[in-house]
């Protein structure tokens, strides 16, 4: 801690290179976690209904098995073509094997990555609140790009996010009580719930799915209950603005369902790093508070 006073750009620096290497394992949970679901899935549907034929992958499949390989030829991907960004630089986004294109998403979820951990660590000094921050980062990117892919916000991911919220509040790490934490949990996902049972009620159609209550439940219990109607502003402005910049993009008509995790999980970042400054900039220029 001494050194990190004294050198107060190290904390940042080490935290995107750290971003830099968590990156690379995120791009894994972004494309193995859903697959790994869909397996769950079929063995689940066909223990409960055996009349449906089932068969079952010899293989297993996991966050670390198989190993990486190449989409196209199947080459294992070896160590030194995994380094983060800079692999993908030397192999010019193209496998070494045949040549086959390499997705530049793989070095933006990256370099993305590692400009969150950075900026957590510039904006909260190191403690186990900028640590614990950071986490919460790395799970919003991946939640955000797998509803992106998939329109799926994962249990695995959310559920743990919103216990680790109150944990964090139980051991006092951060600005949130255990007490604003935990009914930070319970309006995110009740207001959401109710939202979506009124609009059906009143459509007879489904607004959202119940990967945005967990989430948003998620995030009331690292932020507790007061940022919250921050939160659903801010992302419902954003996710609006988008979503009718896509629908003129693609030209599609206004019943095209979209994703409304990655604008919550935007919208939580913030809200973390800068929410309680933007509300005292907010009532004191407008309000006269």
């Amino acid at each position: 801690m001494e050194l990190l006073t004294h050198y107060p750009w190290l904390f940042p620096a080490f935290a995107a290179l750290f971003g830099l290497l968590i990156g690379s394992f995120l791009n894994v949970v972004i494309y193995r976690l859903p697959i790994m679901m869909e397996r769950q899935w079929k063995a689940d549907c066909a223990e409960c209904f055996p009349e449906f034929s089932h068969t079952e992958d010899s293989q297993p499949f996991n966050l670390s098995v198989p190993r990486s390989r190449c989409p196209h030829c199947q080459h294992p991907i070896s160590m030194w073509e995994n380094i983060p960004i800079i692999s993908w630089l030397l192999l010019k986004g193209r496998c070494r094997s045949c040549n086959a294109k390499i997705s530049a998403r793989y070095p933006a979820v990256e370099l993305f990555t590692a400009i969150v951990t950075a900026t957590v660590a510039t904006v909260i000094p190191p403690s186990e609140w900028s640590v614990a921050v950071i986490f919460f980062s790395f799970a919003l990117i991946a939640l955000t790009f797998i509803d992106i892919d998939k329109m799926l916000l994962p249990d695995q991911i959310t559920l743990p996010l919103m216990w680790t919220g109150i944990l964090v509040a139980l051991l006092g790490w951060g600005p949130v009580s255990l007490t604003e934490s935990v009914i930070g949990a319970m309006a995110g996902y009740l207001s959401l719930w109710g939202l979506y049972w009124s609009f059906k009620l009143l459509t007879g159609k489904e607004g959202m799915g119940y990967g945005d209550f967990k989430l948003l439940a998620a995030l009331g219990a690292w932020l507790g209950w007061q940022l919250l109607p921050f939160v659903v502003l801010l992302s419902s402005l954003v996710g609006a603005i988008c979503g009718i910049i896509m629908l003129r993009i693609k030209s599609s008509d206004s019943q095209t369902p979209f994703s409304f995790g990655p604008y919550l999980a935007l919208a939580g970042w913030i809200s973390i790093l800068w929410g309680e400054d933007i509300l005292n900039w907010y009532l004191t220029s407008y309000l006269g508070l």
